[in-house]
């Protein structure tokens, strides 16, 4: 998952966790405060009803000093009540206090916030309750609580959205560095060192690291190729030396034929050690995009020829060739290593197939690919040997000629033009390679 992903889903999670908190929090906070002020106006009408006990009705109630009587007084939509009766028990000054209860008023029953308050007035003890209603303070309890969860809800969507374009915007200089100058580069010469622009200290000092560390890959890569080149000229000049001597040494009529045969087997080895030395170096130029990859190549026409190319071996064997590649299709690289690609395949399929053997060569468009199969009713290889034979100087018969590196050679080149290779194979039944060209650098015809 990306940072700007991560990033945006932390912010979102963060901002859901504190709807949360606040969706739970706020009716704790919200009647704390609801319940200070209405325990304010609850006293305030207290000391307001205590301050005008002289009136005429109430007078006439606590003149009868019936205790069993009690004065009422509530609102038409029973917002608030005050009933006040006296008390049985004797008087004793103590603090107001309030309590949550359910009243019936008029078959109505309804949650009051109730004020309890006792007192004496001439020498008779009363008590008095003042309520008022829940029912509106629960109901804008919801509202306040429903208003903040949509106002959030909107907050916390504004500011994801702001966030993900803000992280894309900050993150812009980091996918330019990886784009421009990590996965679109094939060689380090082709690296950019175009400084990115940015606001950003972090990506401006990776961007400059990044540059400086090309730099010591670019020197160290051309230290590489120059030494190859060296070390293959080396080699290369005293083995072509000592073939032109054994040559001139054959010549001679004065060494006897068991002379001239231990000439031949050394320039056998020659020739083997030059064709190692060459086959190592194509795999390191292969290896290090020395090759240009801009041609066009008909692969049918390319087979084809390679065909022909192997006529006298084909005889030897008695081995059927059946070419099925009927469609032909263009392919954009470099036409002398997919020649080679494609000789060594075949070479494989000859060489290890029996004699009277038949080899099929298909081709055909399969998704995203085009797709060429090359099957033989050779030997076979056991799956230890199918994960091994892309290795250098692996050899899966010791009985056949080779240095090991055919397909290790094949392996380059499929990488270098970015072919997909695999292989299935049985033993005693034969084995089948398929290449896989893909469609965006084909072009059909």
């Amino acid at each position: 998952m990306r940072i700007k992903h991560q990033l945006a889903i932390f912010n979102a999670l963060t901002r859901l966790l504190l709807i949360v908190v606040l969706w739970f929090s706020l009716p704790i906070l919200i009647e704390k405060v609801v319940y200070k002020n209405i325990d304010k106006t609850l006293l305030e009408k207290k000391q307001k009803f205590i301050d005008h006990l002289d009136k005429e009705e109430i007078n006439d109630f606590i003149t009868r000093k019936d205790a069993s009587e009690t004065f009422s007084s509530f609102s038409t939509l029973h917002n608030e009540f005050l009933q006040l009766s006296q008390s049985k028990e004797k008087y004793v000054q103590t603090n107001s206090f309030f309590k949550n209860e359910s009243r019936i008023i008029e078959e109505e029953q309804n949650d009051y916030r109730i004020l309890f308050n006792s007192f004496q007035y001439e020498n008779t003890s009363y008590q008095l309750e003042i309520g008022i209603n829940l029912s509106e303070i629960q109901d804008l309890t919801f509202v306040i609580r429903l208003f903040i969860l949509i106002i959030l809800s909107i907050i916390i969507v504004f500011t994801f959205l702001l966030d993900t374009v803000f992280v894309e915007y900050l993150l812009k200089p980091f996918y330019q560095i990886i784009n421009k100058k990590i996965r679109n580069v094939k060689a380090p010469e082709r690296f950019d060192y175009t400084n990115i622009q940015s606001y950003s200290t972090d990506f401006r000092e990776l961007d400059e690291v990044l540059n400086q560390m090309m730099k010591r890959i670019q020197e160290h890569f051309s230290n590489e190729k120059q030494f190859i080149a060296n070390v293959s000229h080396e080699l290369l000049s005293p083995i072509a030396l000592l073939k032109n001597r054994f040559e001139n040494l054959i010549q001679n009529e004065s060494i006897n034929e068991e002379g001239i045969d231990k000439i031949a087997s050394s320039l056998r080895t020659i020739d083997l050690l030059k064709k190692i030395i060459n086959n190592l170096l194509l795999i390191s130029k292969i290896e290090n995009n020395q090759f240009v990859n801009n041609e066009e190549i008909s692969i049918k026409g390319l087979i084809e020829e390679i065909i022909e190319d192997f006529e006298d071996r084909i005889e030897e064997k008695q081995i059927i060739i059946s070419n099925q590649c009927k469609k032909d299709f263009v392919f954009l690289g470099n036409k002398t290593l997919l020649r080679i690609m494609i000789y060594n395949l075949l070479l494989n399929a000859i060489k290890y197939n029996i004699n009277n053997g038949k080899i099929t060569l298909k081709t055909a468009f399969v998704g995203e690919y085009y797709r060429l199969t090359i099957v033989d009713t050779g030997k076979g290889m056991t799956v230890s040997q199918q994960t091994k034979i892309f290795d250098r100087f692996t050899r899966i018969d010791i009985d056949q000629e080779g240095q090991g590196l055919g397909l290790a050679i094949v392996d380059s080149i499929a990488k270098f033009h970015h072919i997909n290779i695999s292989v299935a194979s049985t033993i005693g039944v034969g084995t089948t390679f398929e290449v896989q060209f893909l469609i965006t650098v084909l072009k059909k015809s």
